[in-house]
């Protein structure tokens, strides 16, 4: 175990980066914080948020060839980047990760398929944790020199549907429906007129609706997760609130289990799988709320929502059956900068040397 961490944050002036620097300031183990910058703007100008830290940018050039000199580097970066880097830091020892999608496939024709480019450092994949969903993959990311952390929906949507899809439940073959809804913050910080507070408050934003990059990404996680092969319509769109993923999934149940599953039995099933809390899966909760109003009643706290995650390193699940359609519902919720970038990317470098999981991470939420 590496006792005290110093850590590099490539990309330190954008969301995913700013919420590092948040969260490693937490951290009982980590002694240095070096986020970094390609411009010369003083750090509190653009994590107000931090001010007081006593944090400060170094340069991208530090970072990159060592001058500064880090136990763990996190790319918070734009698609590319980590190739065209990891292996120098690699090389020297330092431990990656990357929250970009550079690394989540083993297989560069997949990524070329999933990102219309070509993979620019295949020789790295060997090397690489493909698949850093921590609750699905901790065992190999222990120890790991470099992981590939998930999207921010396909980490949603996989915790949210693995339990159903591998208990048979949902029948085989058949197409899971899923909706997903980002916060604006997952839009990134460059500046467009869409994701402008005057242009996105009161609406949605649906984008990507012919074909969204990360569902190759679920599908290939879901079947790691044991789920088998999966027909996927994925759809997404940014929702009038900063942070935060909703996803709504809908699962068919298989002949042999239709007038079987109700409510309680998925939450139960849900609950084995997951444990609770402290003797389970520490950051994700299942919604074991009792129904008391009788069918048809509004009660909305059976269902996570995204305003109780927002801050912390949590998956909210909630379960529900329509019997008439003959469908599982699954509810899951996350922040999209925390359990969907940074707190997750936390949670796989406590993993990888060996510290307890939840370091630096215990917050609830706002």
């Amino acid at each position: 175990m590496t006792d005290r961490i110093a850590v590099g944050i490539l990309g330190g002036t954008g969301y995913a980066g700013g919420e590092l620097c948040r969260l490693l300031l937490n951290h009982p183990a980590v002694d240095r914080i070096h986020p970094s910058s390609r411009g010369t703007v003083q750090f509190e100008r653009v994590h107000r948020n931090l001010a007081g830290s006593g944090l400060d940018f170094v340069t991208t050039d530090a970072l990159l060839d060592g001058s500064v000199d880090v136990d763990v580097v996190f790319f918070a970066t734009p698609t590319g980047e980590a190739m065209a880097h990891a292996g120098a830091f690699l090389d020297r020892g330092v431990r990656v990760i990357d929250l970009s999608a550079d690394f989540r496939f083993a297989d560069p024709g997949a990524f070329a398929t999933a990102h219309g480019t070509p993979h620019t450092a295949p020789e790295q994949l060997a090397r690489a944790v493909t698949n850093g969903i921590t609750e699905h993959n901790r065992e190999r990311i222990r120890g790991a020199a470099l992981v590939a952390n998930p999207g921010c929906y396909v980490i949603t949507a996989a915790l949210g549907l693995a339990p159903v899809l591998r208990s048979g439940i949902g029948g085989r073959g058949r197409t899971v429906h899923v909706t997903a809804v980002n916060g604006t913050t997952g839009a990134g910080s460059t500046p467009s007129r869409p994701t402008m507070h005057a242009e996105a408050h009161g609406t949605m934003l649906p984008y990507n609706l012919a074909g969204h990059r990360h569902a190759d990404e679920l599908v290939l996680r879901l079947d790691e997760a044991g789920a088998g092969p999966v027909d996927l319509d994925f759809s997404t769109s940014h929702g009038s609130f900063p942070r935060g993923i909703h996803v709504q999934a809908s699962v068919a149940i298989a002949d042999e289990h239709r007038g079987t599953v109700t409510r309680e039995s998925l939450v139960e099933l849900y609950t084995e799988h997951y444990g609770r809390g402290h003797t389970g899966e520490f950051f994700v909760v299942v919604n074991d709320n009792p129904g008391l109003l009788g069918p048809g009643a509004k009660e909305y706290d059976l269902y996570p929502t995204v305003r109780a995650v927002q801050g912390s390193n949590f998956c909210h699940i909630g379960l529900d059956v329509d019997e008439r359609a003959g469908r599982v519902r699954v509810i899951a919720v996350t922040d999209n900068l925390v359990k969907g970038a940074a707190g997750s990317a936390i949670q796989n470098m406590n993993v990888m040397l060996g510290h307890d999981e939840t370091s630096g991470l215990r917050g609830y939420g706002l």
